[in-house]
């Protein structure tokens, strides 16, 4: 594949590429004597299960994979004792070595729904750093400074707040990008809040005769509230070894917005599905139920996926959707989509189109059990509907040209 080809493909999801120039000489070398790019992405067994939050980076590192490049998934046995300080108002808990060789296990049965293995190096930073004298971690402390340190904003707030910052939490960041020196790596990937510690992998990599780490940072997963970064802590978490049931249901529950960034991060659709997703030529409700088997089928297997979606709209028809309702074709005018306005009027579902407009403001109309909030939302032939308005008025439309 061309490099440029290869560019818009990682480019996908991420959110700063340091350097994007650096990106293609490095992946214009690689094709040109043969030699697959060694990208790195660091997991801390922090958890005993994976959630979707994690397979942000997987996905991005199964797409280096698919351009033909090695993954090196390094577990951070070593990091966790110390415990990665990014994003955090306060000193973290260390780990005992029993928990992290038990979570270590469960990553390594869980990365491989979505990583290839064959061209997967699995490695651990203790396998190096317990190795490392005092003397050579001295060496590569020295390559830092501590007003250097003291510009990640995680630090600086707790400096200004006089809350503590233990001396060990200096020395993660420097371990992180040390772990680039060891495994020589030309790309790493990390989410926004690791874009210090992954500066200091380039830092390091140069201090150490390397040529520098390109860095990929990738944005942070909300959960399904919305708001928060995927956390088990939080309990707004999808993970990957729960049921297809519970998978598809809670994927089902998240807003139409954060929807549109789930598919962004976790979903394979081609680059001109998303865009027609994102155009809002596809219902929600329908994009939604993609999305959701997608992620049931990648985890599980796709009949399971089938299974959850069966369950899940039969329990919703069970619920709220009568046997039996007046149904409708509606043609559209010169092959035009229809305006939402319009349509309810003209199956009488309303008497007018201000009304209309009225209820979608109050949310007292749905599509296929979402409700809309768009007054000037267009219908494209050859959508078949749902439509219920109020607690009690059903209809069945069939938009056609």
């Amino acid at each position: 594949m061309e490099v440029s080809d290869q560019i818009e493909i990682i480019k996908r999801g991420a959110v700063e590429i340091i350097t994007e120039e650096e990106l293609a000489k490095k992946l214009l070398e690689a094709k040109k004597n043969k030699r697959p790019l060694r990208i790195k992405a660091g997991f801390d067994p922090t958890a005993p299960d994976i959630h979707l939050g994690h397979t942000v980076l997987l996905q991005k590192l199964s797409a280096f994979q698919k351009l033909g490049h090695k993954v090196i998934f390094l577990i951070g046995d070593f990091t966790a004792l110390i415990g990665d300080p990014s994003g955090k108002s306060e000193t973290r808990k260390p780990m005992t070595r029993e928990e992290i060789i038990k979570n270590s296990k469960t990553y390594q049965d869980q990365v491989f729904k979505i990583l290839d293995p064959e061209k997967t190096e699995v490695v651990f930073n203790s396998s190096w750093m317990e190795k490392i004298s005092v003397a050579q971690l001295l060496q590569i402390a020295s390559q830092h400074t501590v007003a250097r340190m003291l510009e990640r904003d995680d630090f600086s707030k707790r400096f200004k707040s006089e809350r503590p910052i233990g001396i060990h939490e200096f020395i993660y960041p420097l371990i992180q990008g040390y772990d680039s020196v060891a495994i020589k790596a030309d790309v790493e990937l990390g989410g926004t809040d690791q874009k210090f510690n992954l500066l200091v992998g380039r830092d390091l990599q140069r201090s150490f005769n390397q040529e520098p780490q390109v860095i990929i940072t990738m944005s942070l997963l909300e959960g399904l509230d919305g708001e928060n970064k995927m956390s088990k802590s939080l309990e707004n978490y999808v993970g990957i070894t729960e049921t297809p049931k519970e998978i598809f249901g809670k994927l089902m529950s998240i807003s139409d917005q954060l929807m549109l960034k789930y598919y962004e991060l976790l979903s394979d659709v081609s680059k001109e599905e998303l865009e027609d997703i994102k155009a809002g030529k596809v219902h929600p409700m329908e994009a939604k139920q993609k999305l959701a088997k997608e992620i049931v089928a990648r985890f599980h297997s796709l009949e399971a996926a089938r299974k959850a979606e069966e369950d899940f709209l039969s329990q919703f028809r069970h619920k709220e959707v009568p046997k039996e309702m007046p149904e409708f074709k509606v043609k559209c005018e010169d092959g035009k989509p229809l305006w939402i306005g319009k349509l309810l009027k003209t199956i009488n579902a309303l008497p007018s189109t201000s009304e209309a407009r009225r209820k979608i403001k109050e949310g007292a109309v749905k599509i296929d059990g979402e409700k809309i909030t768009d007054e000037e939302m267009e219908i494209a032939a050859g959508r078949k509907l749902l439509i219920q308005v109020g607690k009690r008025k059903f209809y069945r439309v069939k938009v056609y040209k």
